[in-house]
């Protein structure tokens, strides 16, 4: 028994120098220090900054249990489509950091690191069946190589490509899913925009396919104001390319720039 006790006291004592002066010590503030004082909570969970057990366990850190009790009823985040995903992931400490300081935000969304749960979800869904966990095996084999990139997906990671944006997004298509929801093709998950991208052939006559006229076109003010500006007194609804061009939506044919809406 003192055998024991012995090791357990050289073990803690091994603990506590790594901690002090191990190579994250100097870092922000020293190793114990962090562990007594690790920082102010954001202002969302200010009010448990002296309860440590509302979030944490002794053993094993921060518990998603402890943060799914508090935020299991909260109608606004697991209805709405962009966000509903929190239901099934079960791994809040992920993607939300506290101890960052009370103006800090707990989230901000990495698609890689959702994309890293999602993977590791998939392997204990697999465990038993021999086959799939192998054709899982040297799919994850391929996705998590450092730096790896999708040859089909250029400007996504491996990882973020093997998301499905839609499930996500689809509430929010510009497209109205008239390019299928494969967002990977033309969009990156830092920024929604497509550099460089061409609109097709300025001689097209099938705007309609994509675009939608806005609410001043369906009322009075497309017959008195807009077929009088442009003089296309007979243009449709339907028949953008009378009036529009597909540099900007607001150079209107033989008239210049004119912002109608």
């Amino acid at each position: 028994m003192s055998k024991l006790i012995t090791i357990l006291i050289t073990l803690s004592v091994v603990a506590v120098l790594y901690v002090t002066f191990g190579p994250h010590a100097a870092t922000n503030k020293l190793g114990w220090e962090r562990w007594v004082e690790p920082g102010k909570l954001s202002s969302g969970h200010a009010s448990l900054e002296n309860n440590c057990a509302a979030c944490h366990t002794s053993s094993s850190g921060v518990s998603a249990t402890k943060c799914i009790l508090c935020h299991a009823n909260d109608t606004e985040l697991l209805q709405r489509q962009p966000t509903a995903f929190h239901a099934n992931v079960g791994a809040c400490s992920s993607c939300h950091i506290e101890h960052q300081g009370l103006a800090a935000r707990a989230a901000t969304m990495d698609h890689e690191a959702f994309s890293t749960i999602s993977l590791k979800q998939l392997r204990r869904g697999a465990s038993g069946d021999l086959e799939a966990e192998h054709k899982l095996k040297v799919w994850l084999g391929v996705l998590t190589q450092p730096g790896h990139k999708s040859s089909v997906y250029p400007l996504a990671g491996a990882k973020e490509a093997s998301l499905n944006c839609a499930s996500c997004h689809s509430n929010q298509d510009p497209h109205f899913a008239y390019f299928g929801t494969d967002c990977v093709q033309c969009h990156a998950t830092t920024e929604w925009t497509v550099a460089g991208y061409q609109h097709p052939s300025p001689r097209s006559t099938l705007c309609n396919e994509c675009h939608k006229p806005p609410p001043s076109h369906l009322m009075g003010h497309f017959t008195m104001m807009d077929q009088g500006v442009t003089g296309q007194k007979d243009a449709k609804l339907s028949e953008c390319f009378k009036c529009h061009q597909t540099n900007s939506w607001n150079d209107i044919k033989g008239v210049g720039w004119f912002k109608m809406h």
